[in-house]
């Protein structure tokens, strides 16, 4: 395996992009847990491949997103439904670590399948969804980069074993974890994006300062996309100052509609969708101080009519 104590480099970018090229979904789990009634224990979509109808289910809102990025005239990247088919959350819901091999496996071809169905307009990414080893709104165990590359290594490799050329990891809250997935998606050879999540100040739940995480994780494991999600866009706004050089590196956004902190997404039962008018704002006013942000969606309370309203459709 890569040893992270070296750089990981990663390479040269082709010409930088004039403005969002990409629609990607939104808040896959609460979309299907409050809209359409489903029982997701450990807020895991993934056993929806093990039915016919919840394949169907899962075609139906892909095809939602595909629609908009018709109506945008933009690009569709369809991401796996995997955000918790890592080995410890499998394992967890009553899977063997065998399954994990299986399950991410299943997710890509389920998408590739899907090309056809779909019949986007413009070009389509398929990219497989990793997950933070914890809970994705805490900061989880404390490890090493190389540790974290040695775990998240099973899920990429049947990514790629699947046929997929990208992954990206979401939600992520320490650097070390981040170092690791880059790590371990150069060991598989597969392109890599990489997603912090923050608090309402602005900082990682472990306290990091997006500037401070973002120069770590580009001194030892350069990935191929820099991501920001579950989090309002006022909250992202937070850490931006004017001489923030990180910030021309985020090529993508998946925010929350809700201006809620994480601990209060969690102990809500009821789905707080947002203000609409206020979100397509304050994402508009964050856009325009990301000079590369190449990918567009949503994340926990969005849905098809928030992702469309932030491409203007």
């Amino acid at each position: 395996m890569t040893d992270v104590d070296a750089v990981v480099r990663a390479p040269d970018s082709a010409t930088e992009p004039s403005g969002p090229r990409w629609v990607t979904d939104g808040g896959l789990e609460t979309d299907l847990i409050f809209h359409h009634g489903l029982d997701l224990p450990g807020f895991a979509a993934y056993p929806l491949l093990d039915s016919t109808d919840g394949r169907a289910l899962l075609s139906a809102y892909y095809a939602g997103y595909a629609r908009i990025a018709d109506r945008a005239g933009a690009n569709l990247l369809l991401e796996t439904p995997t955000w918790r088919a890592n080995p410890d959350w499998v394992t967890s819901l009553g899977g063997s670590r065998d399954d994990v091999r299986r399950i991410n496996i299943d997710s890509a071809v389920h998408l590739a399948g899907l090309v056809e169905f779909l019949e986007p307009s413009g070009e389509v990414e398929l990219s497989g969804t990793i997950g933070p080893r914890g809970d994705g709104y805490v900061a989880g165990e404390r490890a090493t980069a190389n540790e974290f590359a040695e775990y998240h290594r099973m899920q990429i490799a049947a990514f790629a074993e699947g046929g997929l050329e990208r992954i990206t990891a979401y939600t992520l809250t320490t650097v070390p974890e981040a170092i690791g997935i880059v790590s371990a998606a150069r060991n598989v050879g597969v392109r890599v994006g990489v997603a912090f999540t923050v608090e309402t100040d602005g900082r990682l739940p472990d306290g990091t300062t997006l500037a401070d995480a973002a120069e770590e994780l580009w001194a030892n494991a350069a990935p191929d996309g820099f991501l920001i999600n579950c989090a309002h866009p006022s909250h992202i706004a937070e850490a931006l100052r004017d001489d923030d050089s990180w910030a021309a590196r985020v090529t993508g956004l998946r925010v929350n509609a809700s201006r809620q902190s994480h601990a209060e997404l969690d102990a809500a039962e009821e789905l707080d969708e947002g203000d609409l008018d206020d979100l397509v704002t304050t994402h508009e006013q964050l856009a325009a101080r990301l000079p590369r942000l190449d990918v567009v969606g949503g994340c926990c309370g969005t849905d098809a009519r928030h992702v469309a309203a932030l491409w203007g459709v």
